[in-house]
């Protein structure tokens, strides 16, 4: 009430001085007079990249509290494994294209890569089933006292997802703003879905409640991933947890670690901390042995 009367008296006495108006509504209108919360300049500024990144971990922190999520269990693995049914109509397309272009090397070289990932489509079945073990392993909807989380995504992301809410159990996306927009998966509980400005916040949120990580054969965002948290565990800037590689032959072949022990690089004992199993039901029996071995049953 004060203010209104206060705004009241100032607009009886300003128009009585049209120059001192005119001077008033330069300064309100000057971002400076704004509050920093209402000024986008401002804090997409270099100098408030430091109340950005709270705001990007504080945000998600808040909502995980919120819905009890205690533990989690990560899957990593790559946006781009699809199920078989989507590869065999994408392979059906590119061989209907190539009856008009029979020596297209783009339409080739798109079939030969269909190819391949139609032999990976396995993962993608995996990666669900690992999402519904993890998903059975509570109580009801209701029960976040483990809770599967990914990065939100397509492919092994969306698929993991999947077997979550296959058996009725709720699920978390971690999704990152990029250049070319990342759309999160429909599997995820909308009430767990995230996207975070910053790669280093999205990770830590990956870790700070985990308590194993399952990877399935991946690029590039895959491997970042994996070698962040091996390093954090090798230095032990992290508490130990279960790392779980699904497929031996296919790590073996990104990652000589035989070689890195050979060089000196890293020590024989490192790779203590990787396990490698081939299917989903493996990986939940290898985690769920380990965290009992560490007394730290999940179930």
């Amino acid at each position: 009430m004060y203010n209104v009367q206060r705004g009241i008296i100032m607009k009886k006495t300003l128009k009585k001085n049209s120059k001192t108006l005119e001077q008033i509504k330069t300064i309100m209108n000057d971002p400076s007079f704004k509050v920093p919360e209402k000024d986008k300049n401002f804090l997409y500024s270099d100098e408030a990249r430091g109340v950005r990144l709270q705001l990007d971990y504080l945000k998600a922190e808040v909502k995980l509290q919120k819905q009890g999520i205690d533990h989690t269990i990560v899957v990593f693995g790559s946006a781009r494994i699809v199920d078989s049914k989507t590869v065999m109509n994408k392979i059906k397309q590119i061989k209907k294209k190539l009856k008009n272009s029979p020596d297209s090397d783009k339409l080739l070289t798109a079939l030969a890569k269909a190819k391949k990932m139609l032999k990976k489509s396995h993962y993608y079945d995996e990666a669900r089933k690992f999402g519904q073990l993890v998903g059975k392993s509570g109580t009801g909807p209701k029960d976040c006292h483990i809770t599967l989380m990914t990065g939100g995504g397509p492919g092994i992301m969306e698929a993991a997802n999947r077997g979550a809410m296959d058996v009725g159990a709720k699920s978390i996306g971690l999704n990152i703003e990029l250049p070319h927009e990342q759309f999160p998966n429909p599997y995820i509980t909308p009430e767990l879905c995230f996207q975070f400005r910053y790669f280093a916040i999205r990770k830590l949120h990956f870790l700070q409640r985990a308590k194993a990580l399952v990877v399935f054969p991946g690029g590039f965002g895959t491997l970042d991933e994996l070698f962040e948290i091996l390093t954090l565990m090798q230095t032990n800037k992290s508490t130990s947890i279960p790392i779980v590689l699904i497929n031996k032959e296919y790590w073996k072949q990104v990652v000589d670690f035989k070689f890195l022990i050979e060089e000196g690089v890293i020590s024989k004992s490192d790779l203590n901390m990787l396990t490698y199993v081939n299917d989903a039901q493996e990986a939940w029996d290898t985690i769920i042995q380990e965290d009992k071995e560490n007394k730290s049953p999940l179930v």
